[in-house]
């Protein structure tokens, strides 16, 4: 059975898809019947380009648990960004 989770973001970037780098312009992230993961629902995300067709995609298919994983992992390197970008803004005396 379908889920109908599906998440559309706007996204800055790029990608490297079969015909090379693209830029990123959205990232969708769904919860549904992967196409190669072994598993009956995984967290899908495709990050695209849909200006450019079909094949400027870049796919990953993880368990729900690898998702949360990878959720932490990216709240922890955002918050380092952050006060790294915050420290190279601060004036210096």
């Amino acid at each position: 059975m379908c889920t109908s989770i599906v998440e559309v973001v706007g996204a800055e970037g790029a990608g490297k898809g079969g015909d090379g780098w693209f830029d990123v312009t959205h990232a969708v992230v769904s919860y549904d019947h992967p196409h190669h993961a072994l598993y009956e629902d995984a967290i899908n995300i495709d990050f695209v380009n849909p200006a450019l067709g079909p094949g400027a995609r870049v796919a990953v298919e993880i368990s729900l648990e690898s998702a949360k994983e990878l959720c932490g992992a990216l709240a922890r390197a955002i918050a380092a960004a952050e006060i790294e970008e915050n420290e190279r803004l601060r004036p210096r005396r």
